[in-house]
């Protein structure tokens, strides 16, 4: 009886430690003060005045449709193109193979934001020539976001393929069928698991994203959630602490929609890929 109510004494303080954050959290966004000081657990007169404040005084919900443009279209695609050269790496040997894989690694080493400075002027000249791919662009934080996903997700996919037996490919390929056809109908199902991760790794990295982001996107059409609302803090730290509660219990939303979409992937993926290849 003691080592179960011990067991039973842990389980209940761990879940009180994750749950008090998001407790907190919920109440400073309910609080109608709505500043840092006067945040409790139980606010006085809790009531929704901070979410229409939110949504009224700022452009909030343009915020939020580029958080999930940005975050959605990374994780597509980084995951597309990482799959592709993951496949080329594992299954082809060809010069400069053991070359690429290592500079992949050693440059994952360091991270994206010490090549601030020359990719700010690489930028600067693609918005003279392509404004809509260059700073200030949704689409041109896309596209950086994807070129720093890569070399991880490269890495973390051809393990999972090097796992995955060739004699598969081969069997394939004997009936007829090209690389492609292999690809896309043998080691894609199989590597269902893999290719979920990785995806929602990407989608969470990118969706809370700040240094990069609060580089090339200023303008207030062109923010993503995390610099939009560190600008709701960033003048006056106490006052709007309620708006900014209400915003990052909204940001949550996205990533809690994404894990449950991806979970049955993931179970299918190692339950049932080997029938379906």
């Amino acid at each position: 009886m003691r080592g179960l109510a011990a067991r039973h004494a842990a389980a209940v303080a761990v879940t009180a430690f994750a749950v008090l954050p998001i407790v907190f959290v919920v109440s400073a966004a309910l609080d109608p003060i709505g500043t840092l000081n006067s945040a409790t657990l139980v606010p006085r007169g809790a009531g929704f005045g901070n979410a229409v404040k939110l949504f009224t005084t700022t452009p909030f919900w343009t915020w939020y449709r580029n958080s999930l443009v940005v975050s959605g279209l990374t994780a597509a695609l980084s995951v597309a193109v990482s799959a592709l050269a993951a496949y080329a790496f594992s299954r082809f040997r060809f010069a400069g193979r053991r070359a690429g894989l290592v500079s992949l690694l050693v440059i994952q080493a360091f991270p994206q934001f010490l090549a601030i400075v020359p990719l700010y002027v690489i930028f600067s000249a693609i918005s003279d020539n392509w404004p809509e791919f260059g700073l200030d662009s949704v689409w041109g934080v896309v596209l950086l976001y994807i070129g720093g996903q890569v070399g991880v997700n490269t890495w973390l996919i051809k393990g999972f393929f090097d796992s995955i037996p060739k004699e598969l490919d081969d069997a394939m390929l004997i009936d007829g069928c090209s690389h492609t056809q292999a690809f896309r109908r043998v080691v894609l199902p199989l590597a269902a698991p893999v290719l979920a991760i990785s995806g929602l790794l990407v989608f969470i990295a990118t969706i809370n994203e700040f240094l990069i982001a609060s580089v090339f996107l200023t303008g207030d059409d062109a923010r993503t959630l995390a610099v939009g609302l560190f600008g709701l803090l960033a003048d006056q730290r106490n006052a709007n602490f309620g708006m900014f509660a209400v915003g990052t219990l909204l940001t949550a939303i996205p990533t809690v929609a994404v894990f449950q979409f991806l979970q049955r992937y993931i179970v299918h993926g190692l339950t049932a890929g080997a029938v379906k290849g």
